[in-house]
């Protein structure tokens, strides 16, 4: 059934890398800017490589230093990895991880296109990295960890690729109440970020035991309805999909006829989002932590 559903989410995601998603779209952009992305930043960067996928902005609160080593977790088009790259500088390496072909694939035509010298993509999932013991200064992901079933396992890789005193700087979604019935329920939800949510009491616990110290994890306030803003783009969606875990999938198919058609990740979790307000429930967070010094 996990791995069903790990299908059911890279097929979806798949779909918005091969869709013409991207900055050049208002709803798109709206995303990211209220998840606290700047203008500059957004255009700093490829558009093809922001498709209104963010719960937050990562790079904004994990303090990256010129000549560090940075991996992002769940990369996407590689949004975060090139704003951490400019933070790096050339003496230092912004790592994208990501398991879907397709998002790895855009990835590196962003970073062909906006000819990054200091960047690189791996086909991972984030349960199993690719990445040496201890060679790493800082994590960042967004909205990314709630989609990993074993989130235990995850942390646990986190801190084992991390430097002793690096740390951990993530936006994500979490619970700090009971999701509706049909939400909790909805694989567009699921992959929407926040059907996998967990209570943010478990997601500290969850750090605290894989190692971590100094855990903090702040709700940001932010409004998670304006997923729904991202609407009538043109893209091609992936096949009907049977859902694993329960999770319900909300039509037929997300395919369309119509060419001008959103994803099936951006339309499933629009129309569910008209229906119910989850900002009761659920929170984007800034989740910071860090692994303790060897000699701690």
């Amino acid at each position: 059934m996990l791995e069903g559903l790990l299908k059911s989410v890279q097929s979806r995601y798949a779909a918005a890398a091969e869709s013409e998603l991207s900055s050049d779209h208002a709803g798109v952009r709206a995303v990211a800017e209220a998840f606290g992305y700047s203008a500059e930043e957004i255009t700093s960067v490829p558009a093809a490589a922001n498709m209104g996928l963010s719960c937050g902005n990562p790079t904004a609160m994990a303090s990256i230093r010129p000549g560090e080593t940075v991996v992002d977790l769940g990369s996407g088009g590689g949004l975060d990895v090139f704003l951490a790259s400019r933070l790096v500088g050339p003496e230092g390496k912004a790592i994208g991880i990501d398991m879907t072909p397709a998002m790895i694939e855009r990835a590196q035509a962003n970073a062909a296109s906006g000819d990054y010298r200091n960047v690189e993509f791996h086909l991972a999932t984030i349960d199993h990295l690719p990445l040496a013991d201890s060679s790493v200064d800082c994590v960042i992901s967004n909205c990314v960890l709630n989609l990993a079933p074993d989130k235990p396992a995850v942390f646990r890789e986190i801190a084992r690729v991390l430097k002793p005193g690096g740390r951990l700087a993530v936006s994500d979604i979490a619970l700090k109440g009971e999701l509706p019935a049909a939400v909790a329920e909805s694989l567009a939800a699921y992959v929407g970020c926040i059907a996998g949510a967990i209570r943010i009491a478990e997601y500290r616990d969850g750090l605290l035991a894989a190692g971590f110290e100094h855990v903090e994890i702040v709700d940001s306030g932010a409004d998670l309805n304006v997923y729904a803003k991202v609407e009538n783009q043109s893209a091609c969606c992936s096949p009907s999909m049977t859902a694993g875990q329960g999770l319900s999938v909300l039509a037929e198919s997300c395919c369309s006829s119509d060419a001008g058609a959103p994803t099936g990740l951006h339309e499933d979790l629009r129309a569910l989002l008209s229906e119910f307000d989850v900002n009761a429930a659920a929170a984007s967070v800034k989740v910071y932590a860090v692994k303790p010094n060897a000699t701690h």
